[in-house]
Protein backbone atom coordinates (compact mmCIF):
# COMPACT_ATOMS: atom_id res chain seq x y z
CA UNK A 1 0.00 0.00 0.00
CA UNK A 2 1.32 3.41 -0.91
CA UNK A 3 2.07 5.69 2.07
CA UNK A 4 -0.48 8.34 2.82
CA UNK A 5 0.38 11.92 2.09
CA UNK A 6 1.14 14.02 5.14
CA UNK A 7 -0.77 17.09 6.20
CA UNK A 8 1.61 19.37 4.31
CA UNK A 9 1.13 17.40 1.09
CA UNK A 10 -2.65 17.52 1.45
CA UNK A 11 -2.50 21.25 2.12
CA UNK A 12 -0.43 21.82 -1.01
CA UNK A 13 -2.96 19.88 -3.09
CA UNK A 14 -5.84 21.81 -1.56
CA UNK A 15 -4.21 25.09 -2.61
CA UNK A 16 -3.93 24.06 -6.25
CA UNK A 17 -6.12 25.62 -8.91
CA UNK A 18 -6.78 24.51 -12.47
CA UNK A 19 -5.82 26.52 -15.54
CA UNK A 20 -8.88 26.89 -17.77
CA UNK A 21 -6.67 26.63 -20.87
CA UNK A 22 -4.56 23.54 -20.14
CA UNK A 23 -6.70 22.05 -17.34
CA UNK A 24 -3.51 21.38 -15.41
CA UNK A 25 -3.64 21.76 -11.62
CA UNK A 26 -0.96 24.13 -10.38
CA UNK A 27 0.02 26.15 -7.34
CA UNK A 28 -1.49 29.67 -7.27
CA UNK A 29 2.00 31.14 -7.78
CA UNK A 30 2.09 29.49 -11.21
CA UNK A 31 -1.21 31.03 -12.31
CA UNK A 32 -3.00 34.34 -12.74
CA UNK A 33 -6.33 34.82 -11.00
CA UNK A 34 -9.22 36.72 -12.59
CA UNK A 35 -12.51 37.91 -11.11
CA UNK A 36 -15.59 39.59 -12.53
CA UNK A 37 -15.71 43.27 -11.58
CA UNK A 38 -18.36 45.97 -11.93
CA UNK A 39 -20.10 45.96 -15.29
CA UNK A 40 -19.24 42.27 -15.72
CA UNK A 41 -15.71 43.26 -16.74
CA UNK A 42 -13.04 40.60 -16.29
CA UNK A 43 -10.34 41.91 -13.94
CA UNK A 44 -6.86 40.38 -13.43
CA UNK A 45 -6.15 39.87 -9.72
CA UNK A 46 -2.34 39.73 -9.62
CA UNK A 47 -2.20 39.78 -5.81
CA UNK A 48 -4.94 37.14 -5.51
CA UNK A 49 -6.84 39.23 -2.96
CA UNK A 50 -9.94 40.54 -4.74
CA UNK A 51 -13.30 39.23 -3.52
CA UNK A 52 -15.48 37.00 -5.61
CA UNK A 53 -15.18 33.76 -7.45
CA UNK A 54 -11.88 33.34 -9.25
CA UNK A 55 -10.96 31.77 -12.55
CA UNK A 56 -7.34 30.84 -13.19
CA UNK A 57 -5.00 30.84 -16.18
CA UNK A 58 -1.37 29.76 -16.44
CA UNK A 59 1.29 32.39 -15.91
CA UNK A 60 1.98 33.19 -19.53
CA UNK A 61 0.85 35.66 -22.16
CA UNK A 62 0.27 32.75 -24.51
CA UNK A 63 -2.15 31.08 -22.09
CA UNK A 64 -4.05 34.32 -21.52
CA UNK A 65 -4.29 34.87 -25.28
CA UNK A 66 -5.71 31.38 -25.76
CA UNK A 67 -8.20 31.89 -22.94
CA UNK A 68 -9.47 35.05 -24.65
CA UNK A 69 -9.59 33.44 -28.09
CA UNK A 70 -11.44 30.34 -26.90
CA UNK A 71 -13.83 32.24 -24.60
CA UNK A 72 -12.60 30.08 -21.72
CA UNK A 73 -13.48 32.73 -19.12
CA UNK A 74 -17.14 32.81 -20.09
CA UNK A 75 -17.42 29.03 -20.28
CA UNK A 76 -15.77 28.52 -16.91
CA UNK A 77 -17.72 31.25 -15.12
CA UNK A 78 -21.02 30.23 -16.77
CA UNK A 79 -21.85 33.84 -17.52
CA UNK A 80 -21.17 36.55 -20.05
CA UNK A 81 -18.21 38.71 -19.15
CA UNK A 82 -16.52 41.62 -20.88
CA UNK A 83 -13.04 40.45 -21.82
CA UNK A 84 -10.54 42.85 -23.35
CA UNK A 85 -9.09 41.73 -26.66
CA UNK A 86 -5.70 43.04 -25.44
CA UNK A 87 -5.88 41.37 -22.04
CA UNK A 88 -2.38 39.87 -22.24
CA UNK A 89 -0.82 43.25 -23.05
CA UNK A 90 -2.74 44.91 -20.21
CA UNK A 91 -1.52 42.27 -17.74
CA UNK A 92 2.05 42.81 -18.96
CA UNK A 93 1.72 46.53 -18.26
CA UNK A 94 0.31 45.85 -14.79
CA UNK A 95 3.18 43.49 -14.00
CA UNK A 96 5.74 46.04 -15.18
CA UNK A 97 4.16 48.68 -12.94
CA UNK A 98 4.14 46.23 -10.03
CA UNK A 99 7.83 45.47 -10.50
CA UNK A 100 8.75 49.15 -10.83
CA UNK A 101 6.89 49.91 -7.60
CA UNK A 102 8.76 47.08 -5.86
CA UNK A 103 12.07 48.51 -7.10
CA UNK A 104 11.06 51.88 -5.70
CA UNK A 105 10.39 50.24 -2.32
CA UNK A 106 13.84 48.60 -2.40
CA UNK A 107 15.34 52.00 -3.16
CA UNK A 108 13.53 53.59 -0.20
CA UNK A 109 14.92 50.80 1.98
CA UNK A 110 18.43 51.83 0.96
CA UNK A 111 19.14 48.64 -0.96
CA UNK A 112 19.82 50.18 -4.40
CA UNK A 113 22.99 51.81 -5.69
CA UNK A 114 23.30 53.52 -9.07
CA UNK A 115 26.14 54.75 -11.23
CA UNK A 116 28.45 52.59 -13.31
CA UNK A 117 31.41 52.76 -10.92
CA UNK A 118 29.45 51.73 -7.83
CA UNK A 119 27.62 48.98 -9.70
CA UNK A 120 30.82 47.59 -11.18
CA UNK A 121 32.40 47.53 -7.71
CA UNK A 122 29.46 45.75 -6.12
CA UNK A 123 29.36 43.25 -8.97
CA UNK A 124 33.08 42.57 -8.83
CA UNK A 125 33.14 42.20 -5.04
CA UNK A 126 30.25 39.73 -5.04
CA UNK A 127 28.22 41.91 -2.65
CA UNK A 128 25.35 42.49 -5.06
CA UNK A 129 22.17 40.40 -4.87
CA UNK A 130 21.18 41.53 -8.37
CA UNK A 131 22.36 43.81 -11.13
CA UNK A 132 20.08 46.00 -13.24
CA UNK A 133 21.04 47.16 -16.72
CA UNK A 134 18.74 49.38 -18.76
CA UNK A 135 17.46 47.56 -21.82
CA UNK A 136 18.32 50.57 -23.97
CA UNK A 137 21.75 51.08 -22.41
CA UNK A 138 25.05 50.71 -24.25
CA UNK A 139 26.25 47.17 -24.84
CA UNK A 140 29.77 48.10 -23.73
CA UNK A 141 28.53 48.88 -20.22
CA UNK A 142 26.66 45.58 -20.01
CA UNK A 143 29.78 43.76 -21.16
CA UNK A 144 31.95 45.38 -18.48
CA UNK A 145 29.42 44.55 -15.76
CA UNK A 146 29.38 40.97 -17.02
CA UNK A 147 33.16 40.85 -16.75
CA UNK A 148 32.97 42.11 -13.16
CA UNK A 149 30.47 39.37 -12.30
CA UNK A 150 32.77 36.82 -13.92
CA UNK A 151 35.71 38.04 -11.80
CA UNK A 152 33.63 37.68 -8.65
CA UNK A 153 32.59 34.14 -9.62
CA UNK A 154 36.21 33.19 -10.37
CA UNK A 155 37.39 34.54 -7.03
CA UNK A 156 34.78 32.49 -5.17
CA UNK A 157 35.74 29.36 -7.07
CA UNK A 158 39.42 29.86 -6.30
CA UNK A 159 38.54 30.28 -2.63
CA UNK A 160 36.61 27.01 -2.69
CA UNK A 161 33.26 28.72 -2.18
CA UNK A 162 30.00 27.78 -3.88
CA UNK A 163 29.06 29.95 -6.86
CA UNK A 164 26.40 32.59 -6.35
CA UNK A 165 23.66 33.19 -8.87
CA UNK A 166 23.51 36.96 -9.29
CA UNK A 167 20.71 37.74 -11.74
CA UNK A 168 21.05 40.52 -14.29
CA UNK A 169 17.75 42.34 -14.81
CA UNK A 170 17.77 43.82 -18.30
CA UNK A 171 14.11 44.20 -19.32
CA UNK A 172 13.40 47.71 -18.05
CA UNK A 173 14.18 50.83 -20.08
CA UNK A 174 16.15 53.71 -18.59
CA UNK A 175 12.97 55.82 -18.33
CA UNK A 176 11.31 53.12 -16.21
CA UNK A 177 14.36 52.91 -13.93
CA UNK A 178 14.40 56.69 -13.59
CA UNK A 179 10.75 56.61 -12.55
CA UNK A 180 11.37 53.91 -9.95
CA UNK A 181 14.49 55.46 -8.46
CA UNK A 182 13.56 59.13 -8.72
CA UNK A 183 16.72 60.22 -10.50
CA UNK A 184 17.86 60.92 -14.05
CA UNK A 185 20.14 58.94 -16.35
CA UNK A 186 19.84 55.58 -14.62
CA UNK A 187 21.52 52.98 -16.81
CA UNK A 188 22.99 50.63 -14.20
CA UNK A 189 21.95 49.75 -10.67
CA UNK A 190 22.82 47.14 -8.08
CA UNK A 191 20.70 45.74 -5.29
CA UNK A 192 22.14 44.36 -2.06
CA UNK A 193 20.39 41.60 -0.10
CA UNK A 194 17.22 42.42 1.80
CA UNK A 195 13.48 41.61 1.90
CA UNK A 196 12.60 44.44 -0.48
CA UNK A 197 15.19 43.16 -2.95
CA UNK A 198 13.58 39.73 -2.85
CA UNK A 199 10.18 41.33 -3.39
CA UNK A 200 11.41 43.08 -6.53
CA UNK A 201 13.15 39.97 -7.88
CA UNK A 202 10.01 37.90 -7.32
CA UNK A 203 7.96 40.30 -9.43
CA UNK A 204 10.66 40.48 -12.10
CA UNK A 205 10.78 36.69 -12.37
CA UNK A 206 6.99 36.50 -12.75
CA UNK A 207 7.10 39.11 -15.50
CA UNK A 208 9.87 37.28 -17.36
CA UNK A 209 7.97 34.03 -17.03
CA UNK A 210 4.76 35.67 -18.25
CA UNK A 211 6.54 36.86 -21.37
CA UNK A 212 8.49 33.69 -22.15
CA UNK A 213 6.45 30.68 -21.01
CA UNK A 214 4.20 28.88 -23.45
CA UNK A 215 0.62 27.92 -22.69
CA UNK A 216 1.74 24.94 -20.62
CA UNK A 217 2.55 22.30 -23.18
CA UNK A 218 -0.83 20.59 -22.93
CA UNK A 219 -2.90 19.58 -25.97
CA UNK A 220 -5.04 22.35 -27.38
CA UNK A 221 -8.64 22.64 -26.26
CA UNK A 222 -11.55 21.97 -28.55
CA UNK A 223 -14.01 24.86 -28.03
CA UNK A 224 -16.83 22.38 -28.50
CA UNK A 225 -15.89 20.44 -25.37
CA UNK A 226 -18.46 20.44 -22.61
CA UNK A 227 -18.64 23.41 -20.27
CA UNK A 228 -18.62 21.08 -17.31
CA UNK A 229 -14.98 20.21 -17.85
CA UNK A 230 -14.04 23.84 -17.27
CA UNK A 231 -15.38 23.70 -13.72
CA UNK A 232 -12.63 21.42 -12.46
CA UNK A 233 -11.06 22.98 -9.38
CA UNK A 234 -12.23 26.52 -10.08
CA UNK A 235 -13.06 28.47 -6.96
CA UNK A 236 -16.45 28.16 -5.33
CA UNK A 237 -18.56 31.26 -5.24
CA UNK A 238 -18.10 33.35 -2.13
CA UNK A 239 -17.68 36.87 -0.85
CA UNK A 240 -13.99 36.48 -0.11
CA UNK A 241 -11.08 35.20 -2.18
CA UNK A 242 -9.01 32.35 -0.86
Amino acid sequence: MAPRAGREGRADKAQERTCVVTRQARAPEDLIRFVVGPGDILVPDLRRKLPGRGVWVGLSAAAVGLAVKRKAFERSLKQKVVVSATLAEEIDALMVRDAIQALAMANKAGLVSTGFGKVETLAGSGQAAAIIAASDGAEDGKRKIGQALHRAATARAEAGLKPRNIPVVAIFAAAELELALGREHVIHAALVPGPATEGFLSRWRRLVRFRTDDAGGAPSIDPAESDAADQTKTEPAGPKAE
